[in-house]
């Protein structure tokens, strides 16, 4: 099968849907069929359109479907299609779910979140990580001992991340604590980047390390205690696959992108936008070492979810319920 993939996010991007699109790239050659990544829409004939964004690329799926009504078409539902452009945007972002003969969510909530007669299109895919090196003895998590109890905070720096409230936190930390922040992710204007660089200066807890390439970013995973995901919206976060895969407890806002991979049960949320209680959270990850191993235990567990073959099943399975609905919609009467 010819697949495209359309992303907004340009080639070298570290974009998480860029990273998505190469990622499904490879799975589905490996699994045999040809794949091509696009950022603008092509006149190549394909056999199945997979689009990343049903609103953003709202245009293409409509242009598309007009030309090639008997491709089969995916849309995945971004965090920001579901929480923020299906109600600010509705005409668009549910034209291109109605359009879709399967939608693609990243995470087990999605079917809660969207309107219900899309539902029996959904299929979920959860995003795949692979396995995190193990750090050398003396670069490792248990290397920091009573030194610090370092944090990682890893995703760019925008308004749906929050990404400046485990460092907000810190200021409700007692004095003898040794939890130490870094954040580890690109600015993505310059009012983010001045945020960071001021609380940088008047917070000695905190270190804003901008974007990181995969190696730096994997050896800040695996000195850290905890992971902090700190979204008000999230479709899905391939960070939180990749913690479970390395075994990195998280502490997570409680959303429903976020409840819909770590399940309703976890232990390690806080309230969306509180810094007080996730420096509770921080606070009893330090010194509790039954909550901190519960932690660990609960995102390992989950580890297996996260492997590439599962993702590239899921994959297969969106292709191959795109198809039948395609071919439903064509010849309705059977």
């Amino acid at each position: 099968m010819d697949i495209q993939i359309l992303t907004p996010a340009p080639p070298g991007s570290r974009a998480g849907n860029r990273a998505t699109a190469e990622r499904w790239q490879r799975l589905l050659e490996q699994a045999g069929h040809r794949v091509r990544v696009h950022t603008e829409l092509s006149s190549q004939p394909c056999d199945c359109f997979i689009a990343l964004h049903a609103w953003r690329s709202h245009e293409a799926i409509e242009v598309f479907h007009q030309a090639r009504p008997q491709v089969p078409l995916i849309a995945v539902l971004t965090g920001t299609d579901i929480y923020y452009h299906q109600h600010q945007y509705p005409d668009d972002t549910l034209r291109s779910m109605a359009l879709a003969d399967a939608l693609v969510g990243l995470h087990h909530r999605v079917a809660e979140d969207i309107p219900e007669a899309f539902r029996s299109k959904l299929v979920t895919v959860l995003q795949s990580a692979d396995r995190i090196p193990a750090a050398e003895p003396e670069q490792g998590r248990a290397a920091t001992g009573a030194d610090a109890f370092e944090v990682c905070v890893i995703g760019h720096l925008r308004d749906e991340k929050d990404p400046l409230r485990a460092a907000l936190a810190c200021h409700h930390l007692p004095a003898e604590s040794r939890i130490r922040v870094t954040n580890a992710g690109k600015a993505h204007n310059q009012e983010w980047r001045v945020k960071a660089e001021l609380e940088q200066a008047h917070n000695p807890r905190f270190q804003w390390v901008g974007e990181l390439n995969k190696a730096d970013t994997q050896a800040l995973m695996a000195r850290s205690r905890v992971m902090v995901i700190s979204s008000v919206m999230e479709g899905g976060a391939n960070v939180v696959s990749e913690a479970c895969r390395a075994g990195l407890p998280i502490l997570a806002s409680d959303i429903s992108g976020n409840r819909g991979i770590l399940g309703d049960d976890y232990p390690g949320y806080f309230r969306v936008g509180d810094e007080r209680h996730l420096a509770e959270r921080l606070m009893r990850a330090d010194t509790d070492a039954g909550y901190l191993a519960s932690l660990q235990a609960l995102v390992s567990d989950k580890a297996s979810q996260f492997v590439p073959e599962a993702e590239q099943g899921a994959l297969l399975l969106a292709i191959e319920q795109a198809t039948a609905n395609s071919k439903a919609r064509l010849n309705p009467e059977g």
